[in-house]
């Protein structure tokens, strides 16, 4: 699903207008109930609704819901912020039907919360996604005392005074505990900064034409489900069929990154698994991870001749990096990898001792897969952003310039591709902050890369089937208690 800036986003709602066609009036009426019916869903006609209105299109929105909640027989009051005079017509044109139905409207300037038994919820349709200025006034003053009524807020498209397609760092912005967006998610969605606003967020299908969404371009996305087709295993398939991929993981006292990311990736469908851990570490490997090869070092042989282009032949994919340590032969033998033609997804150590020594970087084959936390992204590149979008420009331009592809892992884990785009995940949660768990990521995209899906759809596959597969864990065990194994039973 692509993801649109704000002049995208209006661009499409005139697309609609002129070629469903379909009156501007009647597109903010059909917006408004659906907007309402899953309102109603979340808050029945129990709950008194302010609805705390602007004098823009947004706010046409929250007359519109009033009206229908009204008819719905919710006791509905609306606060109008700004001037009604200087709306929009659409706004204009709603609130002389708001009036007409009988309403409680009020002006903002005479508004003040009043102490009362019943429960009530509170609706910000103050200002929409179009929103870049700081807001200074009686505005600030309202959504201030929003956020201090302690009471529920639903925002129609957009939390007032988050912008979405850019940072706001001024206080006034409202708290939202839900966020109902329209049509598609915003790229404010995706920045950590904004959490606490946004609330658990939804999107809305109200039925902007699709011409517009795929003639549109754009550099985000959100992975979905649909994203993918599963392929069946053929009938008179094998082992060979699935591929065989190689894992350089694991050391001394970190052997458990290796058990998980070969777990994963046998859970994942690989074929075969090979092992290379060293030698002191063949009995831990073959007892907890018995499908697995173990490939111990031959000791007549220095490292770059172990890992010659003929050596590396059997296998499909390379996966390098987790609990493997930084010693100096970890060095050799991960310029002996990258020389290599075949697929690698790069994670953990293996990122860190190409940060240790960013020369090496020019090994890098294109299209390798990095796996890196943001720590470890940062020592990557060498630079320090500050923020989430300083995050993003940084996370599209290391992979557009060296044609790399960057799962940055985290809530919504973003995979840029070579050419620029940055997709992110739309699976996931909390409880998958634990030890482990980027190990079995690693282990889930290795099994797709020796299965012969590109590096593109391998990344975006394993990132959300790992994200589907932590969702299911948290359910059977609670956010809390998840850990990493949790996440490999649940791989589906």
């Amino acid at each position: 699903m692509k993801v649109f800036s704000a002049n995208q986003i209006k661009a499409w709602d005139q697309y609609t207008i002129k070629y469903e066609p379909i009156a501007s009036i009647d597109l903010m009426e059909r917006a408004s109930s659906v907007f309402t019916k899953r309102f109603c869903e979340l808050y029945n006609a129990d709950f008194k609704v302010l609805i705390f209105a602007g004098t823009g299109n947004n706010g046409g929105d929250g007359l519109a819901i009033a009206r229908m909640l009204h008819q719905n027989g919710n006791d509905v009051e609306v606060v109008i912020c700004g001037e009604p005079e200087n709306g929009s017509e659409d706004f204009k044109t709603n609130l002389k039907r708001a009036e007409n139905q009988g309403i409680k409207i009020i002006s903002a300037k005479n508004f003040e919360f009043q102490k009362t038994n019943k429960k009530c919820v509170i609706i910000d349709a103050i200002f929409g996604n179009g929103l870049n200025r700081k807001i200074e006034g009686i505005f600030a003053e309202i959504i201030n005392k929003i956020n201090e009524s302690n009471i529920d807020v639903v925002a129609v498209d957009f939390p007032s005074g988050v912008f979405c397609d850019y940072l706001n760092t001024d206080d006034a912005k409202i708290n939202a505990k839900y966020t109902l967006t329209f049509q598609c998610p915003k790229l404010a969605f995706f920045m950590k900064e904004n959490e606490e606003f946004l609330g658990e967020w939804e999107i809305l299908d109200i039925g902007l034409y699709p011409d517009f969404e795929k003639n549109t371009e754009t550099n985000f996305y959100l992975i979905l489900k649909e994203d993918f087709i599963e392929r069946p295993r053929a009938k008179f398939s094998h082992k060979g069929t699935y591929g065989h991929a190689l894992l350089i993981a694991g050391s001394h006292g970190m052997m458990g990154a290796a058990i998980l990311a070969s777990k994963a990736c046998l859970r994942s469908g690989v074929g075969k698994v090979s092992i290379s851990a060293g030698n002191k570490e063949n009995d831990i490997i073959q007892i907890a991870v018995p499908e697995a090869i173990f490939l111990p070092d031959d000791l007549e042989k220095s490292i770059s001749e172990i890992w010659t282009e003929k050596e590396l032949e059997a296998f499909d994919a390379i996966g390098m990096g987790p609990g493997i340590g930084q010693k100096e032969e970890r060095i050799i033998e991960l310029v002996a990898i990258l020389k290599t033609k075949k697929p690698l997804v790069i994670d953990a150590d293996a990122i860190n001792l190409l940060a240790k020594d960013r020369e090496l970087l020019e090994y890098v084959p294109a299209n390798t897969i990095f796996t890196p936390h943001l720590k470890e992204f940062k020592n990557l590149t060498g630079e320090n952003p500050e923020n989430s979008l300083e995050t993003f420009d940084l996370l599209r331009k290391f992979a557009l310039e060296n044609h790399w592809i960057i799962v940055l892992k985290g809530y919504n884990t973003a995979v840029a591709f070579p050419d620029g785009g940055i997709h992110f995940n739309s699976t996931g949660n909390p409880g998958m902050a634990t030890a482990g768990s980027g190990d079995v990521l690693t282990g889930v995209i290795l099994a797709y890369l020796a299965q012969g899906l590109s590096p593109q759809e391998a990344a975006l596959k394993a990132v959300f089937d790992h994200g589907k597969a932590g969702d299911e864990a948290a359910k059977l065990k609670s956010q809390k208690s998840l850990i990493a194994s949790d996440i490999i039973e649940n791989l589906r």
